[in-house]
């Protein structure tokens, strides 16, 4: 008697995740049986793993992150999964004394986790097991690579990807590491980044990151959204999947992120990424987080917002603002810089640690 009666192809749904919902209502994911297959990149070219690792994404169950990390590709890796039970509330602090002590040799984190654990004095651990370090899920502040790489002697190798798909452009193994960087498009992903024309635009210049499925769809990508056959036809179209995130890439094929398609900031005139806005402003020592956004102005149609978190003991002062908005000023143009500041208590973010912009 055949134990396995139901056969399945690798084009037959098999699973369905929701998307975070940073900007708009989560939509859900449908993915076929050839999408744990495409995350052999994920686990193998990005995280690194080979039969003698161990393996530690940081994740809750609800969310991607977690078959990202947890399963498929760690699995044909053939590496060891260790998990972290989180009791209560989560305590970045917690993670450094388990790396050392169970002797993790990759670990994998979203750059929340990897803020709060940068406010900690990293050279008290012994990390001499620790190999790849990698982050998704955001875009990766430099400064915060940089405190980290000072800490532990291991640069963080960031990927990129969506719930629509497996690890499609990052710092693979081997690769050097140019922070701030998302990397180079995974080797079975042809990515290309388009006007809003839907033309290829050249190097330097931004655009929005897309797919060209013109010759089939690459193992990985979702095959449309459940339910909502006007919502897939929206990035499904002309030959590309439309990953509705803005980039640009330099001479040697690097991608660097900019933001969301709806998040980009549009100013008399000028096209302001949130994200680089929210680099400068994280340099600064007494920012513990941030998140830069568009506010509506009469004269300019929009202008720049910060909303800003400040460590504990630093006051929040009309002083400061001026701080924060000159040294912007100096370090991007005078165009960019915040024309509103706002301190908060905290950002509220999704489950999976993305900052919820829409509500800035």
């Amino acid at each position: 008697m055949n134990p396995f009666p139901f056969k399945s192809k690798s084009s037959d749904p098999m699973l369905m995740l929701f998307t975070s919902g940073t900007s708009k209502v989560p939509k859900l994911v449908l993915h076929n049986y050839a999408y744990p297959i495409g995350h052999s990149i994920t686990a193998g070219l990005w995280h690194g793993l080979g039969p003698c690792d161990v393996h530690f994404t940081v994740s809750d169950t609800g969310w991607g992150k977690n078959i990202w990390g947890n399963y498929f590709g760690q699995w044909i890796a053939g590496a060891c999964v260790f998990i972290f039970d989180v009791r209560g509330k989560f305590h970045a602090e917690e993670l450094l004394p388990v790396l050392e002590k169970y002797e993790i040799s990759s670990f994998c984190a979203p750059p929340t986790v990897y803020r709060m654990l940068v406010l900690h004095d990293l050279t008290r651990f012994d990390f001499k097991y620790l190999k790849n370090c990698t982050a998704a899920g955001e875009a990766l502040h430099t400064e915060t690579s940089r405190l980290w790489r000072e800490g532990t002697g291991i640069p963080i190798r960031e990927g990129y990807g969506q719930t629509e798909t497996v690890c499609m452009i990052g710092n693979f193994r081997g690769f050097k590491v140019k922070p701030g960087s998302m990397g180079k498009p995974a080797p079975i992903y042809k990515v290309d980044i388009l006007s809003p024309e839907g033309k290829p635009v050249g190097v330097g210049e931004t655009g929005e990151i897309c797919i060209d499925v013109s010759q089939g769809a690459p193992c990985g990508l979702f095959t449309g959204y459940y339910g909502q056959p006007d919502k897939t036809a929206e990035v499904w179209h002309d030959g590309y999947y439309h990953t509705r995130d803005v980039a640009w890439r330099d001479e040697d094929g690097f991608f660097w992120y900019v933001g969301r398609v709806d998040d980009v900031i549009k100013s008399s005139g000028y096209r302001i990424g949130p994200f680089e806005i929210e680099s400068v402003i994280m340099e600064l020592p007494f920012v513990l987080e941030c998140g830069v956004s568009a506010a509506p102005d009469p004269v300019r149609g929009q202008v720049v917002k910060a909303s800003i978190v400040l460590t504990k003991g630093t006051e929040g002062t009309e002083d400061l603002k001026k701080e924060i908005q000159n040294y912007v000023k100096h370090k991007t143009a005078p165009y960019k810089y915040p024309r509103i500041v706002e301190f908060k208590d905290e950002l509220q973010k999704t489950v999976s640690g993305k900052i919820i912009r829409h509500l800035l």
